[in-house]
């Protein structure tokens, strides 16, 4: 037989989300009742009479179960027949204590709910489709053929419900009970003097066993688990490594306890263990199965998250593992409450309080704590978008500086000016932020105010050389690049310079821009004009007039141009830009960084 490890997962996953929801299902109904039946009082605006209960306990299913079966433990049949509804014919023709017997006998072979899943309502079970007045205990069989054990509501002389057994299963009981013919396996298995031998109405023996077939159960849970821990990873590699060996190894525990459950009821049964003794066992086995889905779910918690936090300690994320550490331990407490109102539940005690001073325990946590709550959820929301990370220098809101820190509550930014800024996350989170360590590369745009007495072919010549300079640089993209004459300003021509500079950091950015501007200067001072100063400046020194010389060789360039038809204006030629590219040396010849990269060439 081949093991598949998928089948086994996909059945654990059905029956951890099935138990949830029947779990959830049920506190939630109960919790939905109590608040409905709050609400039909005060809209009724008097109080409900409340009817005498029930001397015997029969008010409810669990009641009527709970008070036949303390009967039998005390051997008084004759109060256990009370437990019984008899018709006529039944009440004529047969025996009462013998019935009660009888029943006794067919739990003995059947299975009977546990307590915990039983209706405690007067009203039952109104969604198992058996109508309002019957609900299902459990199942047994006589002579081969199984069927329900029904109960069935009446309603008492003073008008209140008793849960009685139904006609209907008293009518499957044998008419003559039987010894058998062989003892139960139990009964074989131990000495007489613990077999005559009564505690609670129930051979001593039996109580002994029950402690024996724990043991044995969970001996044999254990080597299964152990044998699917050793063959799983041999029959699918990626067993051995993280996630999947957490994974694993967290539902080794709760597998072995849910096998121990299930082989003790199984067995239990089987070995003739009484019923008297199986139902007192029966809540605890319900609260193991629930400690087993809650160790189920805390392991995969503490496995997910313990690999989530390495994960963002290899990327020195530690914001990250701080929300990580803080979500885990919050929802460890939320799974102990969880688990504590189930366990109580299933005893019996009344949870729907419990639950709602909860929710008000909780609003009140939530408006005492709100600024808490809201950093916690901004903090959440950085880790999870992530616009800055430590080390980013940006901007959020008017700070700009260097990320430090992102904590739990708040952010601390380095400024410029060496300060620490500390913004709480709620606030951090909905400011405006600008990163500026993404940044691929830096934008080069200033505008040239050009002196108004510039002749039309000094301005070709600028903006030919000036975007020559450009498209030259071997740090400037040359498909961003370009260089236009944008405006006849007051007091200058504009021309307008707009490109890319490919840096890696601001610092890099400023020694290239230097060197373009120093470039470009040279261009103004070699066309015979210059920059215009501005109109709000007073200028008392001489001024020295442009050279003519060099205006009449711009001049003669730009008539030379138009001449051979290489006048780059009003867009350079392709080839141009390629024979332009990288043309321009840089670091510059005659700087100290040129000399020491011509060294190590």
């Amino acid at each position: 037989m081949i093991f598949n490890f998928h089948i086994l997962k996909k059945h654990l996953t059905y029956l951890v989300f099935y138990a949830v929801v029947f779990l959830g299902t049920g506190m939630g109904r109960s919790l939905a009742q109590g608040i409905a039946a709050g609400k039909d009082t005060a809209a009724a605006g008097e109080a409900v009479p409340a009817l005498p209960p029930d001397s015997l306990g029969r008010g409810t299913p669990r009641g009527a179960v709970e008070g036949f079966i303390s009967a039998v433990a005390s051997e008084n049949y004759e109060k256990a027949a009370k437990y019984l509804r008899l018709d006529k014919v039944l009440k004529k023709n047969r025996d009462k204590v013998r019935l009660a017997k009888a029943l006794e006998a067919v739990m003995n072979d059947g299975t009977l709910f546990p307590y915990s899943l039983m209706s405690n309502d007067p009203g039952g079970k109104t969604d198992d489709n058996l109508g309002p007045n019957l609900e299902r205990i459990g199942t047994a069989s006589v002579n081969n053929e199984p069927f329900d054990l029904l109960l069935e509501s009446t309603t008492g002389k003073n008008g209140e419900v008793i849960w009685l057994f139904s006609s209907e299963t008293i009518q499957r009981l044998p008419s003559q009970v039987e010894a058998a013919p062989v003892a139960p396996l139990i009964e074989q298995m131990m000495p007489d003097a613990l077999n005559a031998k009564k505690w609670g109405g129930v051979p001593v023996g039996h109580w002994f066993g029950l402690i024996l077939l724990i043991l044995v159960a969970y001996i044999l849970a254990w080597a299964i688990t152990k044998a699917l821990l050793f063959f799983i990873p041999l029959l699918w590699k990626r067993a051995r490594n993280d996630p999947h060996a957490g994974i694993i190894k967290a539902f080794s525990l709760p597998i072995q306890i849910y096998l121990t459950v299930v082989f003790f009821v199984i067995y239990s049964q089987q070995a003739g263990i009484s019923i008297i003794v199986r139902q007192r066992f029966s809540n605890l086995t319900v609260v193991v199965g629930l400690v087993a889905l809650l160790l189920l779910i805390w392991q995969l918690l503490d496995t997910s998250t313990r690999y989530a936090e390495k994960r963002m300690g290899k990327k020195r994320n530690q914001a990250a593992v701080s929300a990580v550490l803080f979500l885990r331990r919050a929802a460890k407490i939320a799974l102990v409450f969880v688990g504590i109102i189930m366990v109580l539940g299933t005893f019996g005690f009344d949870v729907t309080t419990g639950i709602a001073a909860l929710g008000i325990g909780g609003i009140a946590l939530a408006l005492g704590a709100q600024k808490t709550v809201e950093n916690f959820v901004g903090s959440v929301t950085l880790i999870a978008d992530q616009p800055v990370r430590v080390g980013d220098f940006c901007k959020v809101g008017d700070v700009v500086g260097t990320v430090e820190q992102i904590g739990m509550r708040s952010t601390q930014i380095r400024t410029n000016d060496r300060t620490v800024v500390t913004i709480p996350n709620g606030e951090f989170s909905s400011l405006k932020i600008e990163n500026f360590f993404h940044r691929d590369r830096f934008w080069f745009h200033p505008v040239f105010r050009i002196r108004f007495d510039a002749t039309p072919d000094q301005i070709r010549y600028l903006l030919v050389e000036l975007r020559a300079i450009l498209y030259a640089h071997p740090k400037v993209d040359p498909s961003s690049a370009r260089v236009r004459f944008i405006e006849i300003g007051t007091d200058a021509f504009k021309l307008e310079v707009f490109s890319y500079i490919l840096a890696a950091d601001f610092d890099r950015f400023l020694e290239i821009q230097e060197d373009i501007y120093l470039r470009m200067m040279d261009v103004v001072a070699s066309s015979g004009t210059g920059f215009a100063l501005s109109s709000q400046t007073v200028y008392l020194a001489k001024e020295k007039a442009p050279s003519e010389e060099k205006a009449a060789e711009a001049q003669e360039k730009v008539k030379k141009w138009v001449e051979d038809g290489e006048l780059q204006i009003p867009a350079f030629d392709p080839e141009y830009i390629k024979d332009l590219q990288n043309k321009i040396v840089y670091p510059p010849e005659g700087s100290s960084v040129y000399k020491n990269e011509q060294k190590e060439i």
